[in-house]
């Protein structure tokens, strides 16, 4: 099944970089929010980080890995499925030890902080598992189901990094505040 007809990789190309460097490039900045959250000395604990920062950097990862996984030239659709199949499974594996992780933190995750951080991350990672699957079968539909889940990994990434910067400022201005005593 090497026909572009019937296995249209790289009519992906142009999505693939522009997601990937994408990723790529969000993920050195958060490792900048990393060390400034640590300045701030708003890391509560490990548990906290475990929750809430490393996975914004997994996201990050993972829409680079599912955009250079579909650069790489494959020869059969079935190659590309079991390279995605695996990385969806071990990030619902992942996904899932978030959820102990945030119920262990001592910060009191809210609603939202649930949705975002653990239930939509599970949600991504068992459709990329599923579309891994459905490759075989009906490559066009789920190359497109790949494409928009990468851009769903990114997407969270930004949005728990934003989450992070702004919860990180706001209660580093509130301790300021207290401990000048205004």
């Amino acid at each position: 099944m090497n026909d572009t007809a019937t296995f249209p990789l790289a009519s992906w190309q142009n999505f693939c970089v522009i997601v990937g460097a994408a990723a790529g490039s969000l993920t050195g900045l958060q490792f900048v929010v990393i060390t400034l959250v640590a300045q701030a000395r708003a890391a509560s604990s490990l548990t906290a980080m475990r929750a809430f920062g490393t996975p914004t950097v997994v996201h990050f990862c993972t829409a680079l890995l599912i955009s250079a996984l579909m650069s790489a030239p494959w020869q059969s659709p079935a190659s590309l499925g079991i390279c995605l199949g695996i990385g969806g499974l071990l990030g619902i594996v992942y996904s899932l030890s978030i959820f102990w992780h945030a119920g262990q933190s001592p910060y009191r995750p809210e609603i939202s902080d649930w949705i975002w951080y653990t239930a939509l991350p599970l949600v991504a990672h068992l459709v990329l598992a599923a579309a891994a699957v459905l490759l075989w079968w009906n490559p066009k539909a789920s190359l497109c189901i790949i494409a928009a889940d990468s851009l769903a990994f990114l997407l969270l990434g930004i949005h728990n990094s934003w989450d992070t910067v702004t919860y990180v400022a706001l209660n580093h201005t509130r301790e300021t505040k207290q401990a000048s005593g205004n």
